[in-house]
Parts: structure tokens; sequence; C-alpha cells
């Protein structure tokens, strides 16, 4: 079976439920969660416990979707936002090392990556409703809000502190990566021996199918999406796709792409996909996201720092 998922194409060859010899089984569900579509899949000793450690596994993403939603009101990060300005907030160590890892990844980018982008949304809309750009001044006013420089943090009472009012996090560039590689986590702790934790293309991988062939996901062509760039064979591993070709908006006859460049308030050029594989869902999904505002050239001197992932860059044509 082939199914595409967000921007990759995920190859679970035995479908969804398949006996071996062993009496092993593998089951894959899809639940919606914190905005996008997640594929669970679990080799298990028969179908009944498998469905029971997917549910364990979506107990586990909804508790993080609950910690750190900008876009649920009473989860830590909205109140963070909700007092930009004005005080810290005390949040659970979870999320302040999330936050602190975060602004780890806009010093290695000197700002190509930043969670407080996120100001921006209200600027740039990639939901089919934006009708013309925003205006210069509009998009100015928006980026003096962004700057990783003004997050602050307080290790000792665990706070976080937006020193603009205005200002706002979120973790739409990292945070599904990051549920993935917390499922993965859970599962594994379970004693499941093998499956895939995929949020939307954004995936970590363990183990093996349940006939002991590695895991098999395809890239595919942005430009073509019934053909495949390259087929990755997983283990223990992770892969995420940041691209420009699937969420954006059309503007007097131009696309513009969803990922923004933190310093500019512009969507990022050049690149129209990049796909990196490596141990963390996380940390691929930082790096994508941070070559796609990069471009190919510093993309590249960035990813030679991480010798444990790679990538597959596709130019704009």
């Amino acid at each position: 079976m082939l199914k595409y998922i967000g921007s990759t194409l995920l190859f679970l060859c035995l479908g969804l439920l398949f006996q071996t010899a062993n009496a092993q089984v593998l089951v894959k569900r899809q639940l919606s969660k914190m905005g996008s579509l997640f594929d669970i899949t679990v080799v298990d000793e028969d179908s009944v416990q498998a469905g029971q450690h997917i549910q364990q596994a979506a107990g586990e993403i909804e508790r993080i979707e609950n910690l750190i939603s900008e876009w649920r009101p009473d989860t830590q990060i909205s109140q963070v936002n909700q007092y930009a300005g004005i005080r810290p907030v005390q949040v659970d160590k979870e999320v302040f090392e999330l936050t602190r890892r975060a602004i780890h990844y806009s010093q290695l980018t000197e700002g190509a990556f930043d969670i407080s982008i996120a100001a921006l949304d209200n600027v740039w809309v990639f939901d089919g409703s934006m009708e013309q750009l925003p205006s210069d001044d509009a998009i100015r006013n928006s980026v003096q809000y962004v700057g990783y420089q003004y997050i602050v943090l307080d290790s000792i009472n665990s706070t976080i502190f937006l020193k603009k009012k205005g200002m706002k996090i979120g973790f739409g560039s990292i945070g599904k990566g990051y549920a993935a590689d917390k499922g993965r986590e859970l599962l594994q702790s379970l004693g499941i021996r093998g499956g895939i934790v995929n949020a939307s293309g954004d995936l970590s991988a363990w183990g093996t199918q349940s006939d002991r062939q590695p895991w098999k996901v395809g890239v595919r062509n942005p430009f073509n999406p019934l053909k495949m760039i390259k087929v990755l064979k997983l283990g223990y591993g992770s892969l995420a796709t940041s691209g420009s070709y699937e969420k954006f908006a059309e503007l007097q006859g131009k696309r513009y792409a969803h990922i923004i460049n933190p310093t500019t308030g512009w969507p990022s050029t050049g690149l129209t996909s990049v796909t990196v594989s490596g141990p963390s869902a996380e940390f691929a999904n930082f790096l994508s996201t941070s070559i796609m505002v990069l471009g190919n050239k510093k993309g590249k001197k960035l990813l030679k720092k991480f010798a444990n992932y790679t990538a597959i860059i596709v130019k704009d044509r």
C-alpha cells in the first residue's frame, strides 16, 4: 500500500494488518492531532494490544498539544503569549527545555530559525483567504515583535517572559517533530519493537516491519507528486520536510511560501523543499526549516555541522 502523507510518501507494504509466523502484527491508525493528521504504526503481539498502545501514544501527543499549542487558550504557551510584556509565566520543565532548545537553534542560525515568528500570523495567512499582499508597513510593524533575543528564560523559577508586548511564540516549526519523537519514546518504553509515528511527514521510526524489513519512506518530487526523488530505509531514524509547494498564497501571479524569513518578514525564496533525515524529528525539522530560510549555500554550511543528519534539497525552478 502506498500513501501520501504531507510531504513524504510512506510505504507500508504489508498493509494495515498482517499476521506473521511469530504472531506479530502490523497495525496502523490515523488520528487528528495538533491540527494535522498523525499516522501511528506499530508492530505488536496482536491487534487489540496494538490498538491500546496506539491510544497511549495518541494520549501522549494530546498531552504535548495541551502544553505547547498557541491556538488553545489554556495552554502554557498561550499564557506566555497573553502576558507578553507584562510578567513571566511559570511553565513545566518540559516546556521550558523545549523553549531553551528553540533559542539555541536560533543562535545556531543567527536568527534564521525563530519561534517568535508566530507574531507574523496576523500578517501572512495561508488558508486561501489572502487577497492582497500585506503592506510594507504592516510587515515592518510585525517584525519588530520578532526576535529570540527578547525571550527571557529563568531556569531557577522555570519561567518564560516575552519582553515586548505583542510578542508571540509558537512551535509550529518543531512541535510536531517533537511529538513524533515523544510518541516513539513512549512506545519503545512499552516494549513495542518497531513502528512509526508520522506527523504529516515529520516522522520518527524504530525497529523493523513485521517481516523484519526496514521501513521505507519515499521523498516525493515537489514538481511531480506522482514521482519520488529517493526512497529512504529507516531503522531508528527520523525524517522532516519543509517546503513551499503545499502551503502558500498565490498573489498577483506569484506564489508566496508559508515559511517566513524572521529577519525580513517575507516568505523564503530559492528553495522548493528540504527533507532532512537523522536521529531526531525535532532536530530534523529545525534543520529543514532553517535551510529553507538560509538558502542552498548557507543551508549546506549549517548542515555540515551535524554529521548525523543528511538533506535532500530541491531548488526553485
